[in-house]
């Protein structure tokens, strides 16, 4: 008898509809030698008998069982399936979900090829009742290339991450061998299962072909076991797994896998119950605070610096049992971006609350609970997202509701003096029509830490809904506090709504659909109100529009309905603006003297664009200017210009008409340049780092994927150079023709070259309005610390960390130097209070060229604005605390630094503050080596940039 190759258990409890379409996944894999072992925990359903009945269609192909009783989980059917498996391998698939139709083969080759005993590929999480058809890739970093590990140790985020036990192919002789089993008894058994397996395994594989889809439903009434979080037991089951897999690794001496799961326990299980604390009353609390402190005992201290300071502050709080504290830290843990608590600030310090940090006793108080670097006491008050909690809630059965509340008042920045105005507002989440309803608040006074507030709305005379589209509605608090205007959520705090009434409204369309707005608590913990059905005509309404829905019209009405909505939804999608940009506005005519201009994707008025634009300005030459923004309301751009938003239709429009695009980073790329349009792309500074195709990232690419960016760098029809460096790099990585460049040099730095010129013929340094505006002490030199772009792990953008202590910096060298801090446009500091006047943040500065002019030496490490500064023959430092990660990168450089820095190249921060000590020392020993870097980076640079491009191309002479 013939071996299948993979058998595929498929386990089944009351699912009897979905249970085909998952077996139907696996009869259609593309390997053919693939078995289904149907194994059903004794349903109450006819899923026994949907599976007899596949049995019998695909005989020796699909096998069924039944267990005795049902188990109560997935560990008994599936340790089952193993047992009647007989192909070489073995998966698993749940019976709501389906293999990706290459799954098997993929896995089963790379099992073959690399001998191993566990093959595990991408899980992706298929969001069903989404609208939009989301889908997720479970950990997607994991699986970004093919590779083979001889032991986890390898990579422990694999274990500590991908616990899934359903994306992966056991070798079944390796499985039974080890004795691999599923816990019994107990939910969370994929955690357990999977770290005995890849612990035990020989060798693992990963490949990054999706193979699993896991089908969600995250508005179902049933929850599954794992997601009834409100249920104690729940937490009992996933402690006790948690457990066991810590004596496992224990066992086998795995320390660092450990560490790395108690870092993953601490931002992803413990954070999922802590969620729900605020919803959950005081004996749940308390029996849940003794389960986690009991097993957050053993956790190792080095997982709280892997982890957010709202995570490691809510662990630490828990172990107080400090529910005061705790449930506010846990609601801003919910709604990102939320400050919850009055704060504390001792020694320059600012902490999460005044609890415990007195505490002499309590070493990890002050280190825990410091947030100072989260910025809370420097950053402007109307942009914080304060908590507002509430206190009371009544209503008078009818259709008015009172409420009270309090807002924090952080460190007291909401000065007592302070004149306080407040408003409630009921807005449509959906927003149709009229969008919101104000109430004025009757009282709103300071209360020390807080703000406290009162106020009735009358919903039912006063909000009119549609009735039908606008079902839930949000409630927001807008407090004026003297020139600061603050929007919060109304988070219910935990006050319990059950007995509340629901309210009378009266809906614009018609009361026949909905007439109460009944109160309700957000996934968030916030305020909200839905549209429902009470009154005895309202339900009947509904039941008749639920029957017609279902009659014989039915389907035309949904299917005109169905495309409606699609229509409308569509119309803002990216896709449909793609398409009106190509079809539509592609077709009007081209404007002339219409110039769109764009710096760093909309998000600054800086660099060579703005230079180029304010030369035009100068020069007198008529023209009409389009600036684009990105976010919220523009700041810093020209008056006289017409701003857009990017990806706005007014902005599809202005560069489908423009006679010329100017930008220094790249338009959108799905956005084709018509040919009577003229692209001058500036760029934003040569290259130390690969770019382009010469990316090895960029090379790994698929041909359609290379192309669609040669087609989009092939929309240059001028790029500007600054040296033959550039030719050799930039130009040669985006595969530019030679007549595309012009050697002109960088229109941004043109300020520079006169500065520099200015000050060799007067023998001064002139530092003007800047330094006055940012207070600099003129007897101080001004360094500026300009770091590149950093990131996460995963590549998304991080708060920015020192990799130097700036207040030892402020203390052993603040008397002779300020310094500067401006971090790239994508990335954010905060700074102690202890620093003011002594280190500066001008990250807020969008232009870095005057301050690139007013400082006296420049601190980076591998910033292109090493090139700009050289402009100006100063000094410069790098502090490369890191370069041989990052010199040694995926990516590469083109040069090494540390052979041609035109100053000292330091690695730790005493090296550094030693080479600031001896500033002076620095600049004539380097003097030579800056003059040699200017000549090969920045030959190009003569002060006449923005003069060529405009005089080129947009004045008489020019054109």
């Amino acid at each position: 008898m013939h071996v299948p190759d993979v058998s595929v258990v498929v386990i089944v409890y009351n699912d009897a509809e979905r249970l085909p379409t998952a077996v139907r996944s696996v009869l259609d894999q593309t390997l053919h030698g693939v078995e289904v072992v149907i194994v059903d925990d004794c349903s109450q359903d006819r899923s026994f008998a949907v599976a007899q009945e596949l049995e019998a269609a695909h005989p020796g192909r699909v096998r069924a069982f039944r267990l005795p009783e049902n188990s109560g989980g997935c560990g008994a059917p599936r340790n089952h399936g193993i047992r009647q498996a007989t192909g070489t391998y073995v998966m698993f698939l749940d019976s709501d979900d389906v293999l990706e139709r290459n799954a098997c083969r993929n896995m089963l080759d790379a099992a073959e090829r690399t001998g191993s005993d566990l093959v595990s590929g991408m899980c992706v999480r298929v969001h069903l009742d989404n609208r939009w058809g989301k889908t997720t890739e479970w950990y997607p970093w994991i699986y970004s290339r093919t590779r083979t590990l001889e032991s986890i140790t390898e990579d422990p985020d694999l274990l500590v991450y991908d616990t899934l036990s359903t994306n992966k192919c056991y070798r079944r002789a390796f499985l039974l061998e080890q004795g691999l089993e599923f816990p019994v008894g107990i939910h969370y058994e994929d955690l357990l299962f999977s770290a005995q397996a890849y612990v035990a395994a020989r060798r693992i594989t990963l490949i990054p072909n999706h193979v699993y889809y896991w089908n969600v439903v995250e508005k179902s009434a049933n929850k599954s076991i794992s997601n009834r979080r409100h249920e104690i037991a729940n937490f009992v089951h996933r402690m006790e797994i948690h457990r066991r897999v810590d004596e496992l690794l224990a066992a086998k001496g795995f320390t660092e896998i450990k560490t790395a799961k108690d870092a993953k326990f601490l931002k992803h299980d413990l954070v999922l119950h802590l969620r729900d604390l605020p919803l959950l009353g005081d004996a749940y609390r308390q029996e849940f605070a003794r389960l986690a402190n009991g097993y957050l005992a053993g956790i190792d201290p080095a997982a709280y610096d892997n982890v957010t300071h709202l995570q490691a502050i809510c662990a630490y709080l828990l172990g107080k049992e400090d529910w005061d504290n705790l449930l506010p830290a846990a609601d801003a843990m919910i709604n990102k971006g939320r400050l919850t608590s009055p704060l504390a600030e001792r020694d320059g310090r600012v902490y999460w609350c005044a609890a415990h940090i007195d505490d002499p006793a309590d070493t990890e108080a002050r280190r825990i609970l410091d947030v100072t670097e989260q910025g809370f006491h420097t950053t402007p008050l109307s942009s914080l997202t304060l908590g507002n909690r509430l206190t009371s809630y009544e209503d008078d059965g009818r259709g008015s509701v009172t409420l009270a509340g309090t807002v924090v008042n952080p460190l007291g920045r909401i000065a007592p003096e302070s004149e306080l105005k407040a408003s409630l507002e009921f807005r449509a989440r959906r927003q149709v029509g009229v969008r919101s309803f104000s109430f004025p608040v009757e009282s709103v006074r300071h209360a020390g830490d807080t703000i406290e507030w009162r106020g009735t709305a009358d919903i039912g005379s006063t909000v009119r809904p549609l009735g039908i589209i606008d079902a839930v509605w949000d409630v927001r608090l807008k407090l004026t506090a003297g020139s600061d205007r603050l929007t919060t959520r109304v988070s219910t705090g935990g006050l319990d709504l059950e007995s509340a009434a629901r309210l009378r409204v009266r809906p614009r369309l018609t009361r026949l659909v909905s007439d109460r707005f009944e109160p309700e608590v957000t996934k968030k913990g916030n305020l909200s109100y839905v549209l429902i059905a009470e009154g005895p005509a309202a339900v009947r309404a509904q039941a008749l529009i639920s029957g017609a829905m279902h009659g014989r019209t039915a389907g035309v009405v949904k299917k005109t309905l169905r495309r409606a909505l699609r229509a409308r939804r569509n119309l803002g999608s990216g896709e449909q603006k793609v398409k009106v940009y190509h079809e539509v506005f592609s077709k009007l005519p081209i404007k002339k003297g219409t110039v769109v201009f764009e710096s760093h994707m909309g998000k600054q008025y800086s660099d060579s664009p703005k230079a180029i634009y304010e030369e035009m300005v100068r020069q007198g030459v008529a023209f009409e200017a389009v600036w684009s923004y990105a976010g919220g309301k523009p700041t810093g751009f020209p008056k006289e210009a017409t701003l857009v938003r990017r990806w706005s239709w007014p902005y599809l429009r202005a560069l489908a008409q423009a006679e010329f695009w100017i930008d220094n980073q790249g338009f959108p790329l799905a956005l084709a340049k018509r040919p009577g349009t003229t692209y001058i792309q500036t760029w934003h500074g040569s290259a130390l780092k690969r770019m382009g195709f010469h990316e090895p990232r960029t090379k790994a690419q698929g041909r359609a994927a290379q192309d669609r960016f040669q087609a989009a760098v092939n929309r240059f029809d001028h790029f500007l150079v600054r040296s033959e460096h550039d030719v050799r790099t930039l130009a040669k990585g985006f595969r530019l023709r030679d007549e595309v460049l012009l050697r002109t040099g960088y229109p941004r730095n043109d300020a520079l070259v006169e500065a520099h010129r200015a000050e060799t013929q007067s023998g001064e340094r002139v530092r003007g309005p800047l330094a006055a505006e940012l207070d600099i002490d003129p007897a101080k030199k001004v360094l500026l610390y300009a770091p590149t772009f950093r990131a996460n792990a995963d590549g998304a953008v991080e708060g920015f960390e020192f990799p130097f202590d700036v207040e030892e910096f402020a203390d052993r060298l603040g008397d002779r130097f300020t310094l500067l801090v401006r971090t790239h446009y994508l990335n954010s500091v905060s700074l102690p209070p202890s620093v003011a006047g002594r280190v500066v943040d001008v990250s807020g500065y969008h232009d870095i060229t005057p301050l690139l002019a007013l400082a006296d030496g420049l601190i980076t490490d591998y910033s292109s604005v090493m090139f700009d500064y050289a402009v100006l023959d100063r000094p410069m430092l790098f502090f490369a605390y890191d370069y041989d990660t990052y010199a040694g990168d995926i990516r590469g450089t083109y040069f090494d630094l540390k052979e041609k820095a035109p100053g000292p190249v330091v690695a730790t921060a005493d090296e550094l503050f030693q080479a600031i000590a001896v500033f002076d020392e620095a600049d004539a020993k380097y003097a030579e080596a800056r003059q040699r870097f200017l000549t090969e980076f920045g030959e190009y640079d003569r002060g006449d940039a923005a003069r060529q491009i405009v005089e080129k191309f947009f004045t008489r002479s020019g054109k």
